[in-house]
């Protein structure tokens, strides 16, 4: 049986390259997390690896937990990206994909 979640992926900074805000300005990614709906057959657990798309590329997320959030009705599962880098490509497929949305922390 498929079961949504919602995934909260954190992405490292990447100093060569940074994603740009509005006005141009680099981007703090440990400010924002990239969040996408998707189904899964199982609910991951913590320290599992996650395959994500983001348009045509694959990205490889370690979890962090899964909880349950009551206001969504369903789990949540905060990721942070595998590598310690991330490339200019990955980034702009998370940005113009429409299924992801950056979201600020604060």
């Amino acid at each position: 049986m498929s079961k949504p979640i919602e995934v909260r992926l954190r992405i490292p900074k990447n100093s060569k390259a940074p994603l740009l805000d509005d006005g141009g300005y680099p981007l703090d990614t440990a400010a924002v997390r990239f969040t996408k709906v998707m189904t899964v057959a199982a609910i991951p657990k913590a320290g599992e690896s996650i395959e994500l798309t983001a348009g045509s590329l694959t990205l490889v997320a370690t979890v962090g937990q899964a909880h349950w959030s009551e206001a969504d009705g369903r789990f949540v599962v905060p990721c942070q990206y595998a590598q310690r880098s991330i490339t200019t490509d990955q980034q702009n497929a998370l940005v113009a994909d429409p299924d992801w949305s950056m979201v600020p922390l604060i």
